[in-house]
């Protein structure tokens, strides 16, 4: 009896050191190749883990944690009394949860996207449908038009750099969200091609800021306030109704202002809200195991991951909205066509 033989409370105790699960922590023959192991709906490090073949005493081990290794879930004793560990990897905005990537999502933010998505989808197919059908009915006028040399080589060469990275983005990101869905294409692979991508969006965007900053060509993204209000309900109305009765576009659109105020406040949005936030929770992400306590201090990946995926989201709504109103010049094709050649067809005022 140890009791007897002086010791103070004597006890039978359980620790156990935890490891943090990380890349690159064996390589060779020991490396795990297939990505899904992991990374994908049967994920093992979702699955419970043996820990012990029994528990001596019937007492259950405490984890020993310095703060370094987080340590979600809870120890549990199976039928054959096999003491095991049961992670806690679906988050759901919990920040004590994991977060793997291809294995846990937040169903209302993916829900809120789609719905989003496929209601402006339908939205602009709507539209559309009504205009075509009022082109047929109504008489509608016949613009006067000139040709204005409106978007220079670069802007040109900035616009389509854009658009091709930020489908890719898009493309990429959603088979790295949910790999089961397309188990086609390599995880590995398009993780690789989405952090190429985000490098050339990074640039591209840095060197349009310069040049918009340098050239003073910023100002065209800036609405004046005096009457921007009422300026955006007019074009609001223009698309609402002024459209399907043949009116002509409520702002000329000239070299020194290439926006309506409705384009002005979504690019700013775009540009200064969205863009910026997607960068920097995308490179948290990418670097969540290089600095994890920079992650951690604004919720780590259980918070990151989801709003990384709204942002997301909210870019492939605006791609379909923003190719839908390029149909709305004097032809279908002039929006598109003035953004390969750079001369444009715009109304003359009368």
């Amino acid at each position: 009896n140890l009791a007897a033989q002086g010791l103070d409370n004597p006890r039978i105790a359980g620790e156990v050191q935890p490891y943090s699960i990380n890349h690159n922590v064996v390589t060779g023959e020991w490396a795990t190749r297939s990505c899904d192991t992991c990374h994908g709906e049967d994920s093992l490090v979702a699955q419970a883990m043996p820990i012990a073949n029994r528990t001596p005493g019937g007492v259950t081990p405490t984890f020993v944690s310095d703060g370094s290794v987080q340590t979600p879930g809870a120890f549990f004793v199976n039928e054959s009394g096999a003491l095991l560990y049961s992670p806690k990897p679906e988050a759901d905005l919990d920040p004590a949860g994991l977060y793997i990537l291809g294995h846990d999502s937040v169903w209302w933010v993916d829900w809120a996207g789609i719905v989003l998505f496929v209601a402006t989808l339908l939205g602009v197919t709507a539209h559309g449908g009504l205009r075509y059908i009022a082109g047929r009915r109504y008489a509608h006028h016949h613009p006067e038009l000139r040709e204005v040399y409106m978007y220079t080589v670069y802007e040109r060469f900035w616009h389509w750099m854009q658009t091709a990275v930020i489908l890719g983005l898009v493309f990429t990101g959603l088979i790295i969200h949910k790999p089961d869905k397309l188990g086609i294409f390599s995880f590995a692979y398009m993780v690789q091609v989405h952090n190429v991508l985000a490098a050339i969006l990074l640039i591209n965007a840095a060197m349009a800021a310069f040049y918009h900053f340098a050239s003073g060509e910023i100002q065209k993204f800036l609405p004046q306030p005096q009457g921007f209000f009422n300026d955006m309900f007019v074009q609001a109305k223009f698309y609402l109704s002024g459209i399907f009765r043949g009116e002509e576009h409520p702002f000329e659109k000239s070299e020194r202002r290439k926006f309506n105020p409705l384009q002005q406040v979504t690019y700013l949005a775009i540009l200064n809200v969205l863009l910026p936030l997607q960068v920097i929770t995308g490179i948290l992400m990418w670097g969540a195991q290089r600095w994890p306590v920079v992650a951690a201090q604004l919720g780590g990946l259980v918070y990151l991951a989801p709003f990384h995926t709204l942002i997301a989201w909210l870019f492939a709504t605006f791609i379909v909205l923003h190719v839908y109103l390029t149909t709305t010049g004097p032809t279908p094709l002039t929006g598109i066509r003035s953004m390969i050649v750079g001369w444009d067809q715009v109304e003359v005022k009368s």
